[in-house]
């Protein structure tokens, strides 16, 4: 009998990828660090169950990390940096500013647009790999990724309305 392929053979871009999924959850930092390496730590320790017919070892691992979240409570999206936070970490201030109303505007969003939007911009996961890790179809996904985007272009142009008012308001008085 053949023994199935290592899912871990090759970790490096694993690990990339399982962090940059946790951190656009719960933010970087030690936090998405630990997640990550205890979701690593499960996967070496439940290996043999990676079954190569469900997918790739990117989506197993994911779904450990989702299940890692899940099982510490991990439910808040990062809070939303101030500008001034986010202007010193980018000597870009167009650049900060737009990942300022980036996080501001995905926050706003439901649970589970969150949740797709990392596995699909955080994890670089496909739609059909988000049905495997979510244990939906395809098509399903493809539409409920249409739909979430969706409702984050409304929070960034609203957001933007807002942004707009709160720096006209102070030259109007």
């Amino acid at each position: 009998m053949m023994r199935p392929r290592d899912p871990l053979a090759d970790a490096e871009p694993l690990i990339r990828r399982v962090y940059a999924y946790v951190a656009y959850r719960i933010g970087d930092g030690p936090d998405a660090e630990d997640v990550t390496a205890e979701a690593f730590e499960r996967a070496v320790r439940y290996r043999d169950s990676y079954d190569v017919e469900k997918g790739d070892p990117a989506a197993w691992v994911i779904g450990i990390a989702r299940r890692v979240l899940v099982s510490r409570a991990v439910t808040q999206p990062p809070a939303p940096l101030d500008e001034e936070r986010a202007a010193a970490m980018d000597d870009l201030e167009t650049t900060a500013l737009t990942r300022v109303a980036l996080v501001s505007a995905v926050t706003r969003l439901g649970p589970r647009d969150r949740e797709l939007i990392a596995l699909r911009y955080g994890a670089d996961l496909s739609a059909r790999e988000i049905g495997r890790v979510l244990e939906l179809k395809t098509n399903a996904v493809d539409v409920a990724l249409h739909r979430a985007l969706a409702r984050l272009r409304t929070e960034l142009e609203s957001g933007s309305t807002m942004r707009s008012r709160a720096i006209a308001q102070p030259l109007a008085d």
